[in-house]
């Protein structure tokens, strides 16, 4: 054996290796996670809340244009009552031979609980294509968070979006 290997094996068995990370390093990584999140925060929040209120413009827009074609299958009239007190919209339908509107199933609640329709709106879809306002009128808004998103229904059942 060499002496310069000798040398560096005494030397590297004197001295003790430690492994690991030290306090500071470990510190240091939790600050910039930490910094990271408080910037990624409020930009996660507002697409969060961009897309819950998509969610809800897309149901209402959805149910409209499908209570629509029910009523032009089916040959009666619909109605899609949007409840401003609750938040929620609810199909309703008048069979043939009958005087008054008859709920279909519960009532739906628009996505998330602060949603808020700026007003009651009863859209009634009849079976020739004809869609009028029976309660409210056929433009309303839904809001969520400080955002707002307006849908106008024409007198023919297109339902248009707009911020």
């Amino acid at each position: 054996m060499s002496w310069q290997f000798q040398l560096f094996k005494g030397s590297h068995t004197a001295r003790t290796r430690q492994r690991g990370f030290s306090m500071i390093e470990i510190a240091m990584v939790i600050v910039l996670l930490l910094v990271l999140m408080c910037i990624a925060y409020p930009i996660t929040q507002g697409t969060l809340n961009y897309f819950r209120l998509r969610g809800a413009v897309s149901s209402a827009t959805w149910a409209i244009q499908s209570t629509r074609y029910q009523a032009l299958m089916e040959g009666y009239p619909f109605q899609v009552t949007f409840n401003a007190a609750n938040n929620t919209y609810q199909i309703a339908s008048e069979p043939l031979g009958a005087t008054t509107f008859t709920n279909v199933g519960a009532a739906v609640p628009l996505s998330g609980d602060a949603i808020a329709l700026n007003q009651t709106t009863t859209v009634q879809l009849n079976p020739n294509g004809y869609v009028s306002a029976t309660q409210g009128s056929l433009t309303f808004t839904i809001s969520y968070q400080g955002n707002t998103e307006t849908l106008t229904v024409t007198n023919y059942g297109n339902v248009s979006v707009s911020p």
